[in-house]
């Protein structure tokens, strides 16, 4: 029978506490995930006591209350804080979601869990390395492509065209759809993603692009497209409210009705 056993330093340990301020009446407690791979530790949850009474409602307004005033070596990456840019996307009480729109209130259970992005290497804490994310973003090849001399002023496109775009060119790259989706944890080398593949058919839909044959078999692989088993976890934690999995099968339909 075979043994199997995990290397020592893959077990996240308990880390260390950090108590709310003296006089603090409102405390909520944080449980941050810790990863330093510069140090030699292994990765730790680290607790929080936090006097929610003195930052913002949303998540994100912890963590900046927290490396401002109790830990200023806690990681974590943020821009907008609009819900625009996707920067501080991590998993936050086991949902993948936006920490600038995600109230602190809304965290079930007595202590909230924030850890990084799931099944993505870490760069420190709460930052996850999405290399391979943006890769296959681009690999889609997420422009206009055409063949037809450039117009002296503007590609022209009808109000109807421009309406079947709605639903796809909002999606702001956070990642929260892919790293949400067993398929792509099983064969994230491989198979595109849920917001790739939401990106490749924006593009294969839009009016004024002419490369719709070479985009679909770009895409004819028993991997990069077909991964895809419609779980639906894209479409539950999709912070702007988009649905990957149906791009993904009006993708496989329109492969369907070329072959037809």
């Amino acid at each position: 029978m075979a043994e199997l056993s995990l290397p020592k330093n893959s077990k996240v340990v308990r880390g260390k506490h950090h108590p709310a301020p003296a006089g603090a009446k409102n405390i909520k407690t944080f449980k941050i995930y810790r990863y330093d791979p510069e140090g030699e530790g292994n990765p730790r949850w680290d607790t929080y006591d936090v006097d929610v009474d003195a930052c913002g409602p949303m998540v994100l307004d912890v963590l900046i209350h927290i490396k401002n005033t109790t830990d200023p070596t806690l990681a974590f990456r943020r821009s907008c804080r609009e819900g625009v840019c996707g920067s501080c996307a991590m998993n936050i009480g086991g949902r993948n979601t936006l920490a600038c729109t995600f109230g602190w209130k809304d965290v079930v259970g007595a202590q909230a869990a924030i850890s990084p992005l799931p099944h993505q290497p870490v760069v420190k804490d709460l930052i996850p390395d999405l290399t391979m994310f943006y890769a296959q973003y681009a690999s889609v090849e997420p422009w206009l492509h055409t063949e037809t001399p450039e117009p002296q002023k503007e590609w022209i496109q009808a109000p109807a065209d421009r309406e079947k775009l709605d639903g796809l060119y909002e999606c702001i790259l956070c990642a929260c759809c892919s790293t949400s989706c067993p398929s792509y944890w099983w064969n994230g080398d491989k198979y595109l993603g849920p917001a790739a593949l939401l990106h490749a058919y924006r593009w294969l839909i839009d009016s004024r692009d002419e490369a719709t044959g070479d985009r679909l078999d770009a895409l004819e692989d028993p991997f990069k497209l077909y991964r895809c088993h419609t779980i639906m976890n894209c479409a539950q934690v999709c912070p702007k409210g988009l649905n990957p999995a149906k791009a993904i099968a009006e993708v496989k339909k329109m492969m369907a009705e070329r072959v037809v």
